[in-house]
């Protein structure tokens, strides 16, 4: 079969398009052969094995597939690894069928991106309705949803954050109630201002450094800024817990691993959202079809900050 392997860590030009075995399903898993297969932030740390999990080489990055079972059923499956290629492994609990009225792309853009903004606005920063919400990226693949999602759990005002006008008004056309500019100088003055003037209650924050420093800055008192993400690959500034306890405010770590096999927070949102996807309420966006021997392309895009959505490799 056709797959993407990386033999030396590295950037996108470590990536090789390759023919290779294909993978054996153990008991307990299911051998799928894949439509497509989704491109996330994290897959960029695993290539380069800067990530929270150490990767181990020879390796095929990738850790999200929809496509069929040999029994014939439509899934979009979670992977530790094994992703980019034309068939991969899941454990079956890892798996979940996906209704024909969603799209693989839309199946995609749930199993990691919609778990993650489900789990980020109900599970860690436990949203109260009426709470103003910062949205980092917010045209991203994450972001686009979380917009979305935080809209439907009662903010009372949804501020997103973006690099560039196009992805601002994208924000908006979402559901945003106001878009800024993401750049980290005076980023804590614009957040505050687009919050009529107050600090705000819950940041959803992926990016790092000064970004991070700006938004915990902005929290008002009792506010939780949710970290899922180092996308600048710079760390913030040390955090000491006078800084916290002074100003009442939270800081919380989240990474989709430590929701796996936890039905409230995997199964049971997985299907509240394929649901919301079929009706109409939820739309993924889509930010880019790519070969899967483009892998690397995709991985540039990402990472140069061109893209909004979900990105999509296909095997055939």
């Amino acid at each position: 079969m056709k797959a993407i392997q990386i033999e030396e860590f590295g950037g996108p030009e470590v990536l090789r398009y390759v023919d290779l075995p294909e993978p054996t399903a153990q008991p307990g898993q299911l051998l799928i052969d894949v439509d497509a297969c989704g491109v996330n932030y994290a897959d960029t740390h695993a290539v380069e094995d800067s990530y929270l999990s150490r990767s181990k080489l020879p390796m095929v990055p990738g850790g999200e597939v929809v496509g069929r079972t040999a029994d014939g059923r439509r899934v979009v499956a979670l992977t530790a690894t094994g992703g980019y290629a034309e068939k991969a492994v899941a454990w079956e609990a890892m798996a979940t069928e996906v209704p024909d009225a969603v799209s693989d792309e839309a199946a995609l853009a749930l199993v990691v991106q919609g778990l993650t903004a489900w789990n980020l606005l109900r599970t860690s920063a436990r949203l109260q309705p009426g709470e103003s919400v910062v949205v980092h990226a917010a045209a991203g693949g994450t972001g686009s949803l979380a917009v979305q999602l935080a809209k439907r759990f009662g903010a009372g005002r949804v501020i997103a954050t973006a690099s560039t006008k196009e992805k601002r008004d994208l924000a908006l056309e979402l559901g945003a109630d106001v878009a800024v500019d993401a750049d980290p100088e005076d980023l804590k003055s614009r957040l505050e201002e687009a919050n009529g003037g107050k600090k705000v209650d819950v940041v959803l924050e992926m990016t790092g450094g000064p970004v991070f420093d700006a938004s915990l800055a902005a929290l008002a008192p009792f506010g939780r800024l949710v970290t899922y993400g180092l996308a600048s690959r710079e760390e913030p500034k040390p955090i000491t817990a006078g800084a916290l306890m002074g100003h009442s405010r939270a800081v919380v770590g989240f990474w989709l691993m430590h929701v796996l096999g936890k039905p409230a927070l995997h199964a049971e949102p997985m299907a509240e959202l394929l649901a919301l996807v079929a009706e109409g309420v939820l739309r993924p966006q889509l930010g880019g079809v790519y070969p899967l021997a483009e892998a690397a392309r995709a991985h540039e895009d990402l990472r140069g900050r061109r893209t909004t959505g979900k990105l999509v490799l296909k095997p055939r």
